[in-house]
């Protein structure tokens, strides 16, 4: 099988740099990379240049759009039999491909996604929010898992679609903004088959500090909301679990401020609870102190971000009808 590999890019020359060399080190051969630049300032034409010796890659330029539009740019122009699409913030296991080509060979997705982790070379508290976006006690425990909430999701940063669902399905409706799972429920009510590769993972490096991180999460809340608008049916109770913490942490605070004995307690010994699960889960996973104190702190901002975004816009869009 030859798989076009689709990569939006946007002023992140530095990630594409340390993207391709990973594909460089690719043990199954069959496959073209499409760059796309998404309307950038600070573009990497002279990095993907410096590869053209060592990968079958192509770069193009195009207006801004956003990142679904910009796959859609590289759908059109892909020869491949699948497209897989990854964020510019990934590094990809020399294996990948090799893994999803034996895979689909033996028991054919029509879409595919893959789980993601961290790379040994990620800073602590990359590793925070790594742990923290796959975390069992967060909502990243829901992603990239076989035992995920209903119809598993692809996820755009590790993502697959065979050529014939681009033909059929066409491609992203929306360009950001909860764009991926739009498309991955639309894939499915057009009858193809979905499923989850779990040895097809990529170490995503999402973001470098918190303060980044809380507002991609805090879009991510409203996120989905905005597929709530396009799918009603697909706002389920987990997704308001963000939004619960977030308001059970402002009601313990309260309940500290006024010293109430027995709520009190309560609502201390729960989130106690909680930061030593976080902890000691952490250190297990990541067999490092530092990156579990600061996976607590990558863990809260999560839920608090995630959940002031979605109350945000379930207000204005949900209550308010606004939109």
């Amino acid at each position: 099988m030859f798989f076009s590999i689709i990569i939006p890019l946007y002023n992140r020359p530095q990630e594409i740099k340390e993207l391709l060399d990973s594909l460089t080190k690719q043990t199954y051969k069959q496959f073209e990379v499409l760059v796309i630049e998404d309307g950038s300032v600070n573009d990497a034409a002279d990095i993907v240049k410096s590869f053209s010796d060592k990968l079958n890659v192509r770069y193009f330029t195009k207006p801004n759009e956003g990142q679904g539009f910009t796959r859609n740019f590289g759908f059109e122009r892909a020869n491949g039999d699948y497209f897989v699409i990854f964020d510019s913030d990934c590094l990809i296991p020399a294996y990948y491909l090799q893994i999803v080509n034996d895979y689909l060979g033996s028991n054919w997705l029509d879409a595919y996604g893959g789980p993601d982790d961290s790379h040994p070379s990620f800073t602590p508290i990359q590793k925070a929010i790594s742990y923290s976006m796959t975390s069992p006690f967060t909502t990243g425990g829901i992603r990239g898992n076989k035992k995920g909430i209903g119809q598993f999701h692809p996820r755009s940063f590790n993502m697959g679609v065979s050529r014939k669902v681009w033909e059929t399905v066409g491609g992203f409706i929306i360009t950001r903004s909860a764009e991926d799972l739009e498309y991955s429920i639309r894939i499915h009510a057009n009858g193809f088959k979905i499923g989850l590769i779990p040895e097809a993972k990529v170490y995503h490096k999402r973001r470098t500090n918190f303060l980044q991180f809380y507002k991609q999460i805090h879009f991510f809340g409203r996120a989905r909301i905005n597929l709530y608008t396009f799918f009603p049916n697909e706002l389920k109770a987990i997704h308001f679990f963000p939004s619960v913490f977030t308001l059970g942490l402002m009601f313990t605070i309260i309940t500290n401020i006024f010293r109430w004995p027995v709520i009190t307690q309560i609502c201390d010994y729960f989130l106690a609870v909680l930061i030593l699960l976080i902890f000691f889960h952490a250190w297990w996973k990541n067999k490092s102190i530092k990156v579990a104190f600061l996976s607590i702190i990558a863990a809260f901002i999560q839920l608090i971000a995630y959940g002031l975004g979605f109350m945000q816009d379930f207000w204005k869009r949900v209550v308010l009808k606004r939109s």
